[in-house]
């Protein structure tokens, strides 16, 4: 008797709680921090700022034809006399230029030691760096990088300063959120 009457109660304080729904974080658009600037301009200097420039890489396309120079030849039964010739044509176009991109970026004095064990131990946690963390920036930290950029629309093995905010390794100004 009092199992059912626990039983009930749990029945009905379950039917009185609100339904919470848990969402992924929403993946950052490093895109819309990158500032394009002519080739050998540089950003304006701010007090405290810092910026890191990429080269994004020229996009070209190739294309390959096969072009018939001279047509099979058939007697009168259909059969091949001659087979046809082909001559490979191929033509390139440049679809984007290369382009130099700027995009703030931590401080060089900032990037100690610790704080490099730190950005090692976070892209560790997303499963993009395998290496034993090593304070150390090196080949295969700036690959784990470009990787974690690269989804948010920057190619770059450079750390930017958006993409440090949301590792969680940077502090970042809550009157922004």
């Amino acid at each position: 008797m009092i199992f059912r009457l626990i039983f009930g109660c749990a029945v009905i304080l379950a039917g009185c709680t609100q339904q919470v729904s848990v969402t992924a974080p929403v993946v950052g658009n490093l895109g819309i921090d990158l500032v394009r600037l002519k080739e050998g301009e540089r950003p304006p200097h701010t007090e405290g700022a810092c910026w890191a420039k990429d080269t994004t890489p020229a996009v070209i396309e190739t294309t390959t034809e096969q072009l018939v120079v001279t047509d099979e030849q058939r007697d009168a039964l259909g059969k091949v006399t001659s087979p046809a010739t082909y001559q490979t044509k191929t033509h390139q176009r440049l679809l984007q230029d290369h382009e130099e991109v700027w995009f703030r970026a931590p401080c060089p004095q900032d990037m100690t030691v610790n704080f490099v064990a730190t950005l090692q131990r976070a892209l560790k946690a997303r499963g993009l760096y395998m290496a034993p963390v090593t304070g150390v920036m090196d080949a295969t930290t700036a690959e784990a990088i470009r990787q974690f950029q690269a989804d948010r629309g920057l190619d770059s093995p450079e750390l930017s300063l958006s993409a440090a905010k949301e590792l969680g390794i940077i502090a970042t100004d809550v009157s922004k959120i």
